[in-house]
């Protein structure tokens, strides 16, 4: 004799779990969630601390008399930038201007609003000899060191 069992989902007898569709659902919806998070706009437009800065590309350079920093801030222009320079840490602020659309926005992934960057350099900098460039999209920042002292072997006098 047969039982009776309940069918919740009507499948196609051919039809078989594939454990790799669910793990890209699952990716996907991770994406999602992560893109919220890596946006990290605040109500007002300024974006918050969070990955947002973590995912702006940074290079430190260090030379035997500076460091040089190049960061990537495609579409700033350097009225838009404030760079300072506290002890051994730079400071990068600034805004990344929207730029006026025509049409309907359908997608935006690239970020606009408020930003900031610390940077901590490895040594102690002479803050008169900083010099930056912003060149195609990239902030070099060429930080000279300060000069060591040198060891001076003192005399005793007679």
């Amino acid at each position: 004799m047969a039982l009776p069992t309940r069918v919740s989902e009507v499948r196609p007898a051919f039809a078989r779990w594939d454990p790799f569709r669910e793990i890209e659902d699952v990716w996907a919806k991770m994406g999602s969630l992560l893109g919220d998070v890596v946006s990290g706009t605040a109500p007002e437009g300024r974006t918050f601390g969070t990955l947002a800065s973590l995912i702006t590309p940074v290079d430190i350079e260090e030379t035997d008399d500076a460091f040089i920093v190049e960061l990537d801030l495609p579409g700033v222009s350097r009225d838009d930038v404030t760079i300072d320079l506290r002890d051994n840490e730079l400071v990068v602020y600034g805004e990344i201007r929207e730029r006026e659309r025509k049409g309907a926005l359908r997608r935006q992934s690239r970020r606009c609003g408020q930003f900031e960057h610390r940077i901590a350099l490895p040594g102690d900098v002479d803050a008169e000899s900083v010099r930056a460039s912003l060149r195609d999209g990239v902030l070099t920042l060429h930080c000279a060191k300060k000069e060591a002292s040198h060891p001076r072997r003192i005399e005793i006098e007679a």
